[in-house]
């Protein structure tokens, strides 16, 4: 099994970064949830996140009798052959797995950036 280095992780999923020969590859990160993995760039986690931010706003289970039980739902990605059949539960466990990832990126950049001394 090749090594990685974690991102973020919920009970959902997990992001990673691979490492090949002890470096890390940060160009791409590994997303992987629900028996399914990607492997975006920062730019399509980022446009994964708004897609999902959407279809959150668009959400009107309220007035529902099934109080968001329903059945699933296709959920767009940044990939257009790929769309997902998700509940609601699970879109906002792809959303805090997403912003997680964001975070943790955004801080490490600074970190090892603008904000190193």
């Amino acid at each position: 099994m090749r090594e990685i280095e974690q991102i973020y992780h919920n009970d959902f999923g997990v992001a990673f970064h691979w490492k090949k020969n002890n470096v890390v590859l940060k160009d791409r990160v590994q997303i992987v949830f629900k028996e399914t993995g990607f492997y975006f760039s920062v730019e399509e986690i980022q446009e994964f996140n708004h897609i999902i931010d959407n279809a959150c706003r668009k959400l009107d289970c309220g007035s529902c009798s099934l109080r968001g039980k329903c059945h699933k739902f296709l959920l767009k990605t940044p990939l257009n052959e790929v769309d997902l059949a998700v509940s609601e539960d699970e879109l906002f466990q792809i959303k805090d797995l997403m912003e997680g990832t964001l975070f943790i990126i955004a801080l490490s950049d600074y970190l090892n950036g603008v904000g190193r001394n």
